[in-house]
């Protein structure tokens, strides 16, 4: 049977992936063939210089999808965006990395690949970082020009909801129980003697 882990990962892929059939993992051979690897690059750094910084990025890019899908819509610094929603405001990290990241990019794809693949990847990269499993991203998403924090305050479920309402929530993304299980125990992918720490956190959303 599969862990509890790789299937948390596998309901991000779903999230990720949902109603996106065109999009493919080798969207930027072509157009951008290195910016996988600077990509990765960044995040082994900004990873080898504070762990935490792994889960930061994968709950990032979590409350990305959840939320009209992963446009990146989370990472418009709005005064009244999904940033300053109570899920949201004073608990996501991550944010400089993806813009050193993108500037990266940009210094050798100008206006290639969106931010909403950079966050993907970055997440995937940041898993594998900390000696987690690996999985394949499909790629060519667009960025959203909008945020959507009422979506964020309805559809992002606080650490202390009821069962049924967290059920609920994932029922409206085409989740099920097994599948709010499964991503709520994904954090187990951080190795090392902290990771029940590292869950605790999540949860209350601070990681």
């Amino acid at each position: 049977m599969a862990s509890a882990s790789f299937l948390g990962l596998l309901v991000l892929v779903a999230l990720a992936s949902a109603a996106t059939a065109q999009l493919s993992p080798t969207f930027y051979d072509t157009s951008c063939p290195n910016a996988l690897s600077t990509i990765k690059s960044a995040v082994n750094a900004a990873v080898a210089q504070e762990a935490r910084m792994g889960a930061s990025l994968l709950r990032l890019h979590f409350h990305d999808c959840f939320v009209q899908g992963c446009d990146a819509s989370v990472l418009l610094n709005e005064t009244s965006g999904e940033q300053s929603t109570a899920p949201n405001a004073g608990s996501l990290r991550g944010f400089g990395v993806i813009d050193n990241i993108k500037a990266q990019v940009e210094a050798i794809c100008p206006q290639t690949v969106s931010c909403a693949d950079i966050l993907a990847v970055a997440a995937r990269d940041s898993v594998v970082a900390l000696g987690g499993p690996t999985w394949t991203v499909p790629l060519g998403r667009r960025d959203s020009n909008m945020s959507f924090p009422n979506q964020a305050l309805s559809d992002l479920p606080p650490p202390t909801d009821s069962l049924q309402n967290l059920m609920t929530a994932f029922g409206n993304k085409n989740l099920d129980a097994t599948d709010l299980v499964a991503l709520s125990g994904a954090v187990h992918v951080i190795p090392g003697p902290s990771r029940r720490k590292q869950h605790q956190l999540l949860l209350r959303g601070v990681a």
